[in-house]
């Protein structure tokens, strides 16, 4: 009968590293299951080939991407609090296990997958608050003393997964419920072929694999859990179709309503000022240079009208251009020790550059809309009313 072990480790202490050496040691398992998956064990291992500059402008994930980086970031800054790198207990299963001759199985779904389905389950508000959290914490980091061996208490644990579950329930499910099951199909095809097992996991999936391995009947597929997540609608692209027809009606409802040539061109100047303002202070907020805070404020205006294109994009093509990031750039941002070291590499700054010109530009266009009466000095309900009265009229006189 197979007898399987779980160990529960924090990725960034010394205390894990010593109890992953002393339950091989003890439990003599005939394989080791560790926690990562193929790309991550490269990276712990060995230099990996980065994404160019032209790739990541390309695949415009770029609060996808600035999330993943400040993840790391806090990792590693935990990590060199205590003085052990991330990812150090799953290196020494690996070491132990090869150093008593037995075969070690990489138990993690794939990091891609993962990050994927996190981001994709996550809606617009739960994005919204996790990038807040991470803002804080980059404070939070810098400035406090933690105790990292709380990482593996369980009921500190158990505390900590079911408040990220009330922030973000989609984000805990893709991260957290998604890979505990996933851990526990790994664990069971394992015990199918071997009489000892001995998994070294996160504590925060000690509990939910443990409930797994009890019940394998519970299991939802392993298809599921690997599937690329079912896109809805495009919320983003319906949005920014809904903004482009508001705008339109609004500047015809403005043009037919008799207010006068002053006003329409009041509004169209409004809608330049502040959807430009907004973006090129963002984009200097995230350390840009001048230009690219120049460029953000020249096209906010147009992409706010076009649901295909991004301030950001146009703003970090330029950024790129003047800062010029090179290879190698990718993991200088993995291993920065202060925010502030981050901040000074081109490649986080015209990734920042390219994030925040976006927020900028989509609340400037949020701000058009809630202003814009009040400072053309003009009654809305007149405007509209009369502007759509006079539209239909003249519609029926073409008839």
């Amino acid at each position: 009968m197979t007898e399987i072990r779980l160990v529960g480790t924090a990725h960034v202490s010394q205390k894990s590293v010593e109890e992953v050496r002393s339950a091989i040691e003890e439990f003599q398992p005939d394989i080791v299951g560790v926690e990562l998956d193929r790309g991550r064990l490269i990276s712990l291992t060995q230099e990996t080939a980065e994404p160019s500059v032209t790739e990541i402008l390309k695949g415009g994930n770029f609060g996808q991407l600035l999330v993943q980086w400040v993840l790391t970031y806090i990792q590693q800054r935990i990590g060199a609090e205590v003085g052990v790198k991330p990812g150090a207990e799953m290196l020494v299963a690996i070491e132990e296990a090869e150093a008593h001759q037995k075969p070690v199985a990489l138990i993690d779904r794939d990091i891609r997958i993962t990050l994927a389905r996190f981001w994709g389950k996550m809606g617009i508000w739960e994005k919204i608050k996790l990038i807040g959290a991470l803002i804080y914490s980059l404070v939070s980091v810098e400035g406090e003393k933690i105790d990292v061996d709380e990482f593996t208490n369980q009921d500190v644990v158990s505390a900590a997964m079911e408040e990220f579950r009330k922030f973000s329930p989609q984000g805990a499910q893709a991260l957290i419920d998604e890979r505990d099951a996933y851990l526990a199909h790994q664990v069971l095809m394992l015990a199918g072929r071997y009489e000892r097992v001995l998994a070294v996991v996160g504590a925060g999936h000690i509990q939910g694999v443990q409930r797994y391995l009890d019940a394998p009947e519970t299991l939802p597929p392993l298809t599921a859990l690997t599937a690329e997540v079912k896109k809805g609608l495009p919320w983003a692209k319906i949005l920014g179709a809904a903004v482009t027809l508001l705008f339109l009606l609004l500047i015809a409802a403005i043009a037919f309503s008799g207010v006068g040539l002053d006003v329409l061109l009041a509004a169209l100047f409004y809608w330049i000022v502040i959807n430009g303002v907004l973006s090129a202070v963002f984009t200097l907020a995230a350390g840009g240079h001048p230009l690219s805070a120049a460029t953000a404020f020249a096209v906010s205006w147009l992409t706010s009208l076009n649901p295909l294109l991004a301030a950001g994009w146009f703003a970090a093509i330029v950024e790129a251009k003047i800062r010029k990031p090179t290879t190698g750039e990718f993991r200088q941002i993995i291993e920065a020790e202060t925010f502030a070291e981050m901040r000074r590499i081109p490649l986080f700054r015209v990734v920042l550059v390219a994030a925040l010109a976006n927020v900028g530009s989509t609340l400037g266009t949020i701000a058009y809309f809630l202003f814009i009466f009040p400072i053309l000095g003009v009654d809305p309900m007149v405007v509209i009313s009369d502007g759509f009265s006079n539209m239909l009229q003249m519609m029926l006189g073409l008839f």
